[in-house]
Protein backbone atom coordinates (compact mmCIF):
# COMPACT_ATOMS: atom_id res chain seq x y z
CA UNK A 1 0.00 0.00 0.00
CA UNK A 2 1.37 3.46 -1.02
CA UNK A 3 1.81 6.36 2.01
CA UNK A 4 -1.06 8.10 0.10
CA UNK A 5 -3.28 5.32 0.04
CA UNK A 6 -2.83 4.17 3.56
CA UNK A 7 -3.34 8.24 4.83
CA UNK A 8 -6.90 7.44 3.05
CA UNK A 9 -7.31 4.93 4.73
CA UNK A 10 -7.27 5.78 8.07
CA UNK A 11 -10.06 8.17 6.89
CA UNK A 12 -11.99 5.48 7.49
CA UNK A 13 -15.85 7.40 7.26
CA UNK A 14 -17.96 4.33 6.71
CA UNK A 15 -18.91 4.75 10.93
CA UNK A 16 -19.27 8.42 10.86
CA UNK A 17 -22.18 10.32 11.07
CA UNK A 18 -24.12 11.13 8.23
CA UNK A 19 -22.79 7.56 6.47
CA UNK A 20 -25.42 4.68 8.10
CA UNK A 21 -25.65 3.53 4.41
CA UNK A 22 -22.57 2.44 3.74
CA UNK A 23 -22.46 0.09 6.57
CA UNK A 24 -23.25 -3.20 5.83
CA UNK A 25 -26.27 -5.33 7.59
CA UNK A 26 -26.13 -8.17 5.60
CA UNK A 27 -25.41 -10.80 8.30
CA UNK A 28 -26.35 -9.81 11.53
CA UNK A 29 -28.20 -11.65 14.62
CA UNK A 30 -31.40 -9.98 14.70
CA UNK A 31 -32.74 -11.29 17.96
CA UNK A 32 -37.24 -10.85 18.60
CA UNK A 33 -39.50 -9.41 16.67
CA UNK A 34 -38.41 -5.72 14.92
CA UNK A 35 -39.40 -2.85 17.09
CA UNK A 36 -41.99 -0.60 15.98
CA UNK A 37 -41.58 3.57 16.53
CA UNK A 38 -41.09 6.39 14.49
CA UNK A 39 -36.98 6.64 13.01
CA UNK A 40 -34.84 8.30 14.46
CA UNK A 41 -31.19 9.61 13.80
CA UNK A 42 -28.94 10.30 16.74
CA UNK A 43 -26.27 11.04 14.78
CA UNK A 44 -27.03 15.00 14.18
CA UNK A 45 -29.63 17.10 15.20
CA UNK A 46 -33.30 17.25 14.06
CA UNK A 47 -33.62 20.87 12.31
CA UNK A 48 -37.02 20.01 11.63
CA UNK A 49 -37.91 19.79 15.32
CA UNK A 50 -35.63 22.32 16.87
CA UNK A 51 -35.89 25.04 13.35
CA UNK A 52 -32.59 27.42 12.49
CA UNK A 53 -32.94 31.13 13.68
CA UNK A 54 -36.49 33.32 13.21
CA UNK A 55 -36.05 34.89 9.33
CA UNK A 56 -33.03 33.11 8.33
CA UNK A 57 -35.11 31.92 4.86
CA UNK A 58 -35.87 35.54 4.31
CA UNK A 59 -32.30 36.69 5.25
CA UNK A 60 -31.18 33.98 2.63
CA UNK A 61 -33.61 35.46 -0.04
CA UNK A 62 -32.33 38.99 0.72
CA UNK A 63 -29.08 37.83 0.06
CA UNK A 64 -29.66 35.57 -3.08
CA UNK A 65 -31.29 38.67 -4.46
CA UNK A 66 -28.47 41.00 -4.08
CA UNK A 67 -26.67 38.70 -6.39
CA UNK A 68 -22.92 38.70 -7.53
CA UNK A 69 -22.24 41.79 -4.85
CA UNK A 70 -23.34 38.77 -2.22
CA UNK A 71 -21.97 35.19 -3.88
CA UNK A 72 -18.12 37.05 -4.05
CA UNK A 73 -16.06 37.53 -1.36
CA UNK A 74 -12.65 38.23 0.00
CA UNK A 75 -11.18 34.69 0.84
CA UNK A 76 -12.24 35.34 4.25
CA UNK A 77 -15.15 36.70 4.23
CA UNK A 78 -17.18 39.90 3.41
CA UNK A 79 -15.75 42.65 4.98
CA UNK A 80 -19.34 44.22 6.99
CA UNK A 81 -20.09 40.52 7.89
CA UNK A 82 -16.57 40.07 9.85
CA UNK A 83 -16.98 43.50 11.36
CA UNK A 84 -20.76 42.56 12.68
CA UNK A 85 -19.21 39.25 14.06
CA UNK A 86 -16.07 40.86 15.61
CA UNK A 87 -18.14 42.83 17.48
CA UNK A 88 -20.26 40.16 18.58
CA UNK A 89 -17.19 38.32 19.33
CA UNK A 90 -15.57 40.74 21.54
CA UNK A 91 -18.69 41.06 23.57
CA UNK A 92 -19.18 37.61 24.12
CA UNK A 93 -15.52 36.95 25.29
CA UNK A 94 -14.66 40.39 26.41
CA UNK A 95 -11.68 40.44 24.06
CA UNK A 96 -11.25 42.37 21.33
CA UNK A 97 -11.15 41.25 17.96
CA UNK A 98 -9.61 43.43 14.94
CA UNK A 99 -11.94 42.52 12.15
CA UNK A 100 -9.59 42.87 9.66
CA UNK A 101 -6.80 40.85 11.47
CA UNK A 102 -7.99 38.09 14.00
CA UNK A 103 -11.38 36.56 12.46
CA UNK A 104 -11.94 34.48 8.56
CA UNK A 105 -14.92 32.99 7.73
CA UNK A 106 -15.22 29.11 6.96
CA UNK A 107 -17.59 26.80 5.26
CA UNK A 108 -18.66 25.18 8.52
CA UNK A 109 -16.48 24.95 11.78
CA UNK A 110 -15.01 21.60 10.03
CA UNK A 111 -13.69 24.08 7.68
CA UNK A 112 -12.13 26.09 10.11
CA UNK A 113 -11.14 22.83 11.97
CA UNK A 114 -9.09 21.94 8.30
CA UNK A 115 -7.51 25.09 7.97
CA UNK A 116 -6.47 25.89 11.50
CA UNK A 117 -5.04 22.26 11.88
CA UNK A 118 -3.46 22.70 8.21
CA UNK A 119 -2.06 25.68 9.40
CA UNK A 120 -0.38 24.13 12.60
CA UNK A 121 0.60 20.83 11.69
CA UNK A 122 3.53 19.41 9.61
CA UNK A 123 4.34 16.01 9.24
CA UNK A 124 5.70 14.36 12.31
CA UNK A 125 5.30 17.42 13.98
CA UNK A 126 4.12 16.60 17.69
CA UNK A 127 0.36 17.00 18.33
CA UNK A 128 -1.98 16.40 21.49
CA UNK A 129 -5.62 15.17 21.23
CA UNK A 130 -8.16 13.99 23.96
CA UNK A 131 -9.94 10.82 24.18
CA UNK A 132 -12.69 10.98 24.01
CA UNK A 133 -13.03 14.37 21.86
CA UNK A 134 -14.53 15.27 18.67
CA UNK A 135 -13.14 12.13 15.98
CA UNK A 136 -11.97 14.15 13.41
CA UNK A 137 -9.46 15.77 15.81
CA UNK A 138 -7.63 12.52 15.35
CA UNK A 139 -8.39 11.61 11.35
CA UNK A 140 -7.38 15.13 10.41
CA UNK A 141 -3.88 15.03 12.45
CA UNK A 142 -3.30 11.67 11.05
CA UNK A 143 -3.83 12.90 7.62
CA UNK A 144 -1.50 15.39 8.27
CA UNK A 145 0.92 12.78 9.43
CA UNK A 146 1.09 14.28 12.78
CA UNK A 147 2.43 12.19 15.75
CA UNK A 148 -0.37 12.07 18.08
CA UNK A 149 0.02 12.13 21.60
CA UNK A 150 -3.80 10.78 22.71
CA UNK A 151 -4.33 11.91 26.81
CA UNK A 152 -7.30 10.43 28.17
CA UNK A 153 -10.06 11.99 30.39
CA UNK A 154 -11.75 10.57 33.18
CA UNK A 155 -15.28 12.00 32.27
CA UNK A 156 -17.19 9.00 33.96
CA UNK A 157 -15.33 10.09 37.44
CA UNK A 158 -14.62 13.76 37.31
CA UNK A 159 -16.48 16.21 39.42
CA UNK A 160 -19.22 18.16 37.74
CA UNK A 161 -18.28 21.21 35.88
CA UNK A 162 -14.98 19.59 35.15
CA UNK A 163 -13.57 17.90 31.92
CA UNK A 164 -11.39 14.96 33.96
CA UNK A 165 -8.50 15.60 31.99
CA UNK A 166 -5.01 13.80 32.73
CA UNK A 167 -2.55 16.98 33.50
CA UNK A 168 0.39 14.61 34.51
CA UNK A 169 -0.04 13.16 30.85
CA UNK A 170 -0.77 16.55 28.97
CA UNK A 171 2.45 18.01 30.66
CA UNK A 172 4.83 15.16 29.86
CA UNK A 173 3.32 15.69 26.29
CA UNK A 174 3.95 19.06 26.16
CA UNK A 175 7.63 18.13 27.58
CA UNK A 176 8.44 15.93 25.10
CA UNK A 177 8.12 18.25 22.34
CA UNK A 178 4.24 18.56 21.77
CA UNK A 179 3.40 21.45 19.59
CA UNK A 180 0.05 21.59 18.99
CA UNK A 181 -3.00 20.84 21.55
CA UNK A 182 -6.48 20.96 20.42
CA UNK A 183 -9.69 20.52 22.20
CA UNK A 184 -13.43 20.44 22.61
CA UNK A 185 -15.41 22.63 25.49
CA UNK A 186 -17.74 21.73 25.99
CA UNK A 187 -16.98 18.22 25.08
CA UNK A 188 -17.94 16.33 22.48
CA UNK A 189 -19.17 13.77 22.45
CA UNK A 190 -18.57 14.09 27.10
CA UNK A 191 -20.86 17.04 27.22
CA UNK A 192 -18.46 18.17 29.87
CA UNK A 193 -17.44 22.06 30.65
CA UNK A 194 -13.96 22.44 31.52
CA UNK A 195 -13.71 24.53 34.62
CA UNK A 196 -11.73 27.68 35.06
CA UNK A 197 -8.93 25.99 36.99
CA UNK A 198 -8.44 23.47 34.15
CA UNK A 199 -7.99 26.26 31.78
CA UNK A 200 -6.10 28.47 33.56
CA UNK A 201 -3.64 24.68 33.87
CA UNK A 202 -3.91 24.20 30.17
CA UNK A 203 -3.07 27.75 29.44
CA UNK A 204 0.02 28.04 32.11
CA UNK A 205 1.29 24.76 30.41
CA UNK A 206 1.17 26.01 27.16
CA UNK A 207 2.73 28.79 27.84
CA UNK A 208 5.93 27.08 29.74
CA UNK A 209 6.04 24.82 26.80
CA UNK A 210 5.50 26.76 23.86
CA UNK A 211 2.87 25.23 22.49
CA UNK A 212 -0.13 26.78 20.38
CA UNK A 213 -3.72 25.77 21.65
CA UNK A 214 -6.71 24.89 19.32
CA UNK A 215 -10.01 25.12 21.39
CA UNK A 216 -13.53 24.17 19.39
CA UNK A 217 -16.02 26.02 21.40
CA UNK A 218 -18.66 25.22 19.43
CA UNK A 219 -21.61 25.09 21.73
CA UNK A 220 -20.52 27.68 23.97
CA UNK A 221 -23.56 29.26 24.06
CA UNK A 222 -25.76 26.18 25.02
CA UNK A 223 -25.06 25.83 28.31
CA UNK A 224 -26.71 24.05 31.06
CA UNK A 225 -27.96 24.54 34.59
CA UNK A 226 -26.97 28.18 34.53
CA UNK A 227 -23.62 27.16 34.55
CA UNK A 228 -20.56 29.71 34.03
CA UNK A 229 -18.49 29.17 30.74
CA UNK A 230 -15.45 30.52 30.61
CA UNK A 231 -13.29 30.81 27.52
CA UNK A 232 -9.74 29.82 26.18
CA UNK A 233 -9.28 33.35 25.22
CA UNK A 234 -9.83 34.94 28.62
CA UNK A 235 -7.11 33.17 29.98
CA UNK A 236 -2.99 34.16 30.56
CA UNK A 237 -2.56 32.97 26.89
CA UNK A 238 -0.13 34.62 24.12
CA UNK A 239 -3.17 35.49 22.07
CA UNK A 240 -0.29 34.64 18.87
CA UNK A 241 -0.84 30.73 19.89
CA UNK A 242 -4.65 30.73 20.18
CA UNK A 243 -6.93 29.73 17.56
CA UNK A 244 -10.77 29.38 18.65
CA UNK A 245 -13.40 27.94 16.42
CA UNK A 246 -17.23 28.45 16.68
CA UNK A 247 -20.16 29.48 14.53
CA UNK A 248 -23.83 28.80 13.97
CA UNK A 249 -24.36 25.59 14.01
CA UNK A 250 -25.86 23.07 15.80
CA UNK A 251 -27.07 25.05 18.88
CA UNK A 252 -28.71 27.20 16.02
CA UNK A 253 -30.11 24.58 13.90
CA UNK A 254 -28.12 26.17 10.77
CA UNK A 255 -25.62 23.73 10.34
CA UNK A 256 -27.40 23.60 6.70
CA UNK A 257 -25.54 27.04 5.98
CA UNK A 258 -22.06 25.76 6.50
CA UNK A 259 -21.04 28.53 8.24
CA UNK A 260 -17.96 28.81 11.09
CA UNK A 261 -15.36 31.58 12.40
CA UNK A 262 -12.19 30.47 13.39
CA UNK A 263 -11.22 34.01 15.77
CA UNK A 264 -7.01 34.75 17.13
CA UNK A 265 -3.46 34.80 15.97
CA UNK A 266 -3.11 37.41 12.79
CA UNK A 267 -0.44 35.35 11.96
CA UNK A 268 -2.81 31.82 12.18
CA UNK A 269 -5.35 33.01 10.31
CA UNK A 270 -3.55 34.87 7.39
CA UNK A 271 -2.35 31.04 6.81
CA UNK A 272 -5.62 30.01 6.96
CA UNK A 273 -6.74 32.60 4.62
CA UNK A 274 -4.51 31.29 2.31
CA UNK A 275 -4.78 28.04 1.83
CA UNK A 276 -8.67 28.85 1.79
CA UNK A 277 -8.20 30.01 -0.96
CA UNK A 278 -6.59 26.93 -3.23
CA UNK A 279 -9.31 24.75 -1.39
CA UNK A 280 -12.92 26.39 -1.37
CA UNK A 281 -11.97 29.92 -2.45
CA UNK A 282 -14.41 31.09 0.27
CA UNK A 283 -17.24 30.50 3.04
CA UNK A 284 -20.42 30.41 0.49
CA UNK A 285 -21.22 33.81 -0.40
CA UNK A 286 -25.04 33.93 0.05
CA UNK A 287 -25.07 32.03 3.26
CA UNK A 288 -22.21 34.39 4.78
CA UNK A 289 -25.10 37.09 5.11
CA UNK A 290 -26.39 34.37 7.88
CA UNK A 291 -24.25 35.23 10.10
CA UNK A 292 -26.06 38.84 10.59
CA UNK A 293 -28.52 37.22 12.60
CA UNK A 294 -26.20 34.96 15.01
CA UNK A 295 -26.12 36.62 18.64
CA UNK A 296 -29.09 38.73 17.26
CA UNK A 297 -32.30 36.37 18.26
CA UNK A 298 -35.27 37.05 19.43
CA UNK A 299 -35.63 37.72 22.99
CA UNK A 300 -35.86 34.79 24.82
CA UNK A 301 -34.84 32.64 21.76
CA UNK A 302 -31.74 31.12 23.03
CA UNK A 303 -32.81 30.56 26.56
CA UNK A 304 -35.83 28.74 25.12
CA UNK A 305 -33.59 26.89 23.05
CA UNK A 306 -31.40 25.92 25.97
CA UNK A 307 -34.14 24.92 28.60
CA UNK A 308 -35.98 22.46 25.70
CA UNK A 309 -32.48 20.52 25.38
CA UNK A 310 -31.91 20.52 28.75
CA UNK A 311 -35.56 18.90 29.02
CA UNK A 312 -34.75 16.19 27.02
CA UNK A 313 -31.30 15.58 28.42
CA UNK A 314 -32.85 14.89 31.42
CA UNK A 315 -35.57 12.68 30.39
CA UNK A 316 -32.91 10.41 28.39
CA UNK A 317 -30.33 10.42 31.01
CA UNK A 318 -32.64 9.46 33.41
CA UNK A 319 -33.66 6.44 31.01
CA UNK A 320 -30.24 5.11 30.84
CA UNK A 321 -29.37 5.65 34.54
CA UNK A 322 -32.12 3.12 35.69
CA UNK A 323 -30.74 0.68 33.41
CA UNK A 324 -28.16 -1.93 35.07
CA UNK A 325 -24.92 -1.52 34.16
CA UNK A 326 -25.32 1.66 32.02
CA UNK A 327 -22.30 4.43 33.27
CA UNK A 328 -23.68 8.00 31.88
CA UNK A 329 -22.81 11.39 32.66
CA UNK A 330 -25.30 14.58 32.63
CA UNK A 331 -24.50 16.73 29.30
CA UNK A 332 -23.19 20.17 30.62
CA UNK A 333 -22.96 22.17 27.38
CA UNK A 334 -23.59 21.01 23.89
CA UNK A 335 -26.55 18.06 22.84
CA UNK A 336 -24.83 14.73 23.32
CA UNK A 337 -24.43 11.80 25.64
CA UNK A 338 -22.26 9.10 25.45
CA UNK A 339 -23.67 6.72 27.43
CA UNK A 340 -21.22 3.42 28.78
CA UNK A 341 -23.18 -0.11 28.21
CA UNK A 342 -23.13 -3.34 30.13
CA UNK A 343 -21.45 -6.05 28.42
CA UNK A 344 -22.96 -7.39 25.26
CA UNK A 345 -22.50 -10.48 23.68
CA UNK A 346 -22.38 -8.91 20.09
CA UNK A 347 -19.62 -6.13 19.82
CA UNK A 348 -20.16 -2.21 19.47
CA UNK A 349 -20.22 -2.11 15.90
CA UNK A 350 -22.32 -4.86 15.15
CA UNK A 351 -25.16 -3.28 18.18
CA UNK A 352 -24.78 -0.27 16.43
CA UNK A 353 -25.94 -1.84 13.02
CA UNK A 354 -28.54 -3.77 15.04
CA UNK A 355 -30.52 -0.81 16.37
CA UNK A 356 -30.53 0.78 12.49
CA UNK A 357 -32.39 -1.91 11.45
CA UNK A 358 -34.41 -3.44 14.28
CA UNK A 359 -35.01 -0.24 16.52
CA UNK A 360 -35.14 2.14 13.46
CA UNK A 361 -32.56 4.17 15.40
CA UNK A 362 -29.36 5.29 14.47
CA UNK A 363 -26.42 6.20 16.79
CA UNK A 364 -22.99 7.02 16.45
CA UNK A 365 -20.50 3.77 17.19
CA UNK A 366 -17.93 5.25 20.60
CA UNK A 367 -15.09 3.76 18.35
CA UNK A 368 -15.34 6.81 16.60
CA UNK A 369 -13.84 8.51 19.20
CA UNK A 370 -11.29 6.09 20.36
CA UNK A 371 -10.38 2.32 19.97
CA UNK A 372 -10.99 1.99 23.41
CA UNK A 373 -14.65 2.99 23.27
CA UNK A 374 -16.02 -0.17 22.28
CA UNK A 375 -18.72 -0.13 24.79
CA UNK A 376 -20.22 3.33 24.69
CA UNK A 377 -22.54 4.82 21.73
CA UNK A 378 -23.20 8.66 21.23
CA UNK A 379 -26.44 10.19 20.78
CA UNK A 380 -27.14 13.93 20.08
CA UNK A 381 -30.40 14.44 21.96
CA UNK A 382 -31.28 17.74 19.93
CA UNK A 383 -34.49 15.80 19.02
CA UNK A 384 -38.38 15.93 19.27
CA UNK A 385 -38.79 15.25 22.31
CA UNK A 386 -41.03 11.88 22.32
CA UNK A 387 -39.22 10.41 19.48
CA UNK A 388 -35.92 10.80 21.12
CA UNK A 389 -37.74 9.24 24.23
CA UNK A 390 -39.60 6.44 22.54
CA UNK A 391 -36.04 6.04 20.60
CA UNK A 392 -34.30 5.51 23.85
CA UNK A 393 -36.69 3.07 25.41
CA UNK A 394 -36.40 0.88 22.08
CA UNK A 395 -32.42 1.42 22.56
CA UNK A 396 -32.72 -0.15 26.23
CA UNK A 397 -35.11 -2.71 24.95
CA UNK A 398 -32.01 -3.75 22.56
CA UNK A 399 -29.24 -3.82 25.24
CA UNK A 400 -31.68 -6.49 27.27
CA UNK A 401 -31.79 -8.44 24.13
CA UNK A 402 -28.14 -8.51 23.49
CA UNK A 403 -27.52 -8.19 27.60
CA UNK A 404 -23.87 -11.07 27.89
CA UNK A 405 -25.60 -13.66 29.98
Amino acid sequence: MTRIEEKFKKLGIDNAPGQESLQDSAILDLRGEKLEGEFVDFSHGDVDAHPPIPGSLDRFIKSYEDGGKQAYSEYRGHKYIRENVAKKITKFTGVEINPNKNIIITPGTQGALFLAMSSLIAADDKVAILEPDYFDNRKLAEFLEADIYPIQLDYLNAPSGSSGIDFDALEAAFKDGVRVFLFTNPGNPTGAVYSKKELEKIAALAKKYNVTLLADELYSRQIFDNRKYYHMINEDVDFDKLITIMGPSKTESMSGFRLGIAYGSEKIIDRMEKLQAIVSLRAPGYNQAMLELWFDEPKGWLEERIKVHQDIRDDLVEKFRKVEGVKIRPTEGGSYIFPKLPKLDINIGDFVKVLRVHANVIVTVGTEFGPQFDDCIRLNFSQDPKKASDAVDRIIEMIERYRAK
